[in-house]
């Protein structure tokens, strides 16, 4: 069978080629019959190039020419020609060029395709995901995961450089208890044991700590059966990494500086060398969140003051509960928004528990002194200037208010309707990259349900010295020596200074409810091997699939993993999960229960 291999891709040719003669290999992406003449768009992952089977050619060469359809895979052999001024197309890389067939052969067909494959299809997920393999060639997800190799790359070579060494952890784990269910795999040869897929390499990457490897890296793949949601896949990617002899500032240097080297090499922007840092407290009081979107300056407020200033009883309440009254002030925004959009904003506070939303607007007033109307201004008659000197508020303003005996929702239903006016008013700079340091995070929180403490990221968090001598005494008060890498709103990393104190982490076990003897069954490997030697250490694990989908300006980890699950944590494409043999499930000693 004569071979016709390509010698130049679809995307390379350029005016200064021509009168040479290529052979190309792709799929037909689009074709076009004007007068006799065919012209076929021929594609591959590095671009397209216009084939022409002119008028003259020979009559089977034009035959099969009317035979091709799209998505059909071809070879074409012919001369590279400059295309007239006038048909010259300045948006194709090749558009200067088209290459004059002289043979074309069908390397394989195609049926037609369930959806038009272009730049971007408008299909359904699922068609999509159905048919993975030729939404795969849509320009679009060609770009993203060619994005995921490249960052993928400028990771390892940034940081081999710096002495880290890429070490692989097992996929075969014990199961440990981490937050979120594990994935279960079946012994055959123990039966009624099993081992778990990683929910991350947490404890083994503190082991090579232990182990005297100083700096470590992975490109880690984790499982979390848990639901899917749009920035979350039953299986994921991280970034991860430990280091010894560090101290925080030391882990967020060296993120810093990789962020800064991924997003030159890959899109030749240019991030600050240092990004801004907010306590934990800081980013819930100002933004409602601890995932602040810094793209817009919309920052709430304490409305405390307002309590005093008027005669509106739920400010009055929230407060004598010990709760909070929180503020946002909307310039210029009074006279564009409608009830109906109160009424929506108003939702977004009552998907975080908020009982309502107050809201005033400031008008111009008499002698040019603001005046306050609508919604909760009767209460504050009189007082517009004290009300809008207490707020920084002018007229033209909204003024908005979430008031509750709990400050935590106070905060964070005011920080949704912040995030959907983000949205609703065009205030986020599209295209720009706004990273920033979540610190200082409560190292416990109250789990109200089983009125106990539970660690608020995981168990392995150093405490910050000043609390050491208080952690059983106040564990409400305590902080660790946690950290959040945030970009454009989404959590990208999550890290902390480990306990390498054998005795500390056992305290840490106790507050948390583990008895000796449970803590000892699930991480004595850990704490054993503590017992030798550990060195002080910490580390990180920026998400891959969230830091493409950011990059690539898309709102779903999906668009960025070439074979991804659905909703239903379903492959569409080879139907996962799927019955198995009954001889299997003997082998493992499994009985299905309906």
């Amino acid at each position: 069978m004569e071979t016709m291999n390509r010698t130049v891709t679809c995307g390379a040719l350029r005016a200064a080629d021509a009168g040479t003669t290529v052979i190309l290999n792709g799929w037909v992406h689009r074709k076009r019959d004007h007068g006799g003449i065919s012209f076929i768009n021929l594609r591959d992952r590095y671009g397209l190039t216009q084939v022409v089977v002119d008028s003259d050619a020979p009559a089977d060469l034009a035959d099969l020419a009317a035979d091709l359809r799209m998505e059909f895979c071809i070879a074409v052999e012919g001369t590279v020609r400059l295309r007239p001024d006038s048909m010259k197309n300045p948006d194709m890389p090749t558009g200067e060029v088209e290459v004059v067939a002289k043979t074309v052969k069908i390397l394989s067909r195609s049926e037609v395709p369930p959806f038009v494959i272009d730049e971007k299809t408008n299909a359904s997920e699922e068609l999509r995901l159905k048919y993975r393999y030729l939404d795969l060639r849509s320009d679009t997800m060609q770009r993203h995961l060619a994005l995921r190799s490249r960052v993928a790359y400028a990771v390892r070579e940034f940081l081999v450089k710096r002495d880290f060494l890429e070490i692989e952890t097992p996929t075969f784990i014990k199961s440990t208890p981490e937050g979120a269910r594990d994935y279960l795999v079946p012994s055959r040869l123990y039966p009624g044991k099993f081992y778990a897929l990683p929910q991350s390499p947490q404890l083994y990457k503190q082991i090579l700590m232990v182990s005297g490897f100083d700096r470590y890296f992975q490109i880690a793949r984790c499982y979390r059966d848990e639901d899917a949601r749009g920035d979350r896949q039953p299986e994921f990617t991280q970034i991860d990494l430990e280091m010894s002899f560090v101290s925080r500032d030391d882990v967020l240097s060296l993120i810093e500086g990789m962020m800064g080297h991924v997003f030159r090499e890959t899109m030749k922007i240019e991030l600050p060398a240092t990004f801004t840092r907010l306590s934990w407290e800081d980013a819930m009081n100002r933004y409602g969140t601890d995932k602040p979107d810094l793209r817009f300056d919309l920052e709430m407020q304490d409305g405390a003051a307002l309590a005093e200033k008027g005669t509106f009883q739920a400010f009055k309440d929230a407060l004598a509960a010990g709760g909070a009254v929180k503020a946002l002030v909307v310039p210029g925004a009074a006279a564009t928004t409608s009830r109906k959009n109160i009424d929506e904003l108003e939702g977004a506070a009552k998907i975080f528990k908020a009982r309502g939303l107050g809201w005033m607007k400031v008008a111009e007033g008499e002698a040019g002194k603001p005046a306050l109307e609508g919604g909760i201004s009767k209460f504050f008659e009189g007082k517009a200037d004290e009300v809008c000197s207490e707020l920084g508020a002018k007229p033209g303003d909204l003024l908005l208010f979430v008031a509750d005996a709990k400050h935590r929702v106070a905060c964070t239903a005011l920080g949704a309707v912040r995030s959907k006016l983000g949205k609703d008013l065009n205030l986020i700079k599209e295209g720009t990259f706004a990273f920033a340091w979540i610190i200082d995070f409560p190292l416990f929180e109250w789990n109200e349900e089983e009125e106990k403490w539970d660690a608020a990221h995981h168990m392995f968090s150093w405490p910050q010295e000043q609390y050491h001598e208080t952690l059983e005494s106040d564990p409400g008060s305590v902080k660790g020596d946690l950290y959040d890498l945030v970009l454009n709103g989404y959590e990208l990393a999550s890290g902390s200074i480990r306990i390498h104190d054998p005795e500390l982490q056992k305290r840490i076990f106790r507050i948390v409810g583990f008895s000796e003897e449970e803590a000892a069954e699930k991480f004595g490997f850990l704490t054993e091997a503590f017992k030798y030697g550990a060195p002080p250490h910490g580390g990180i694990a920026p998400g891959l699939d969230r830091l493409v989908m950011l990059m690539a300006g898309e709102t779903s980890i999906k668009e960025v993993i070439a074979f991804p699950k659905n909703s239903f944590a379903q492959s569409l494409m080879d139907d996962c999960p799927s019955e198995v043999d009954s001889k299997q499930l003997v082998d493992l000693h499994i009985n299905i229960v309906n």
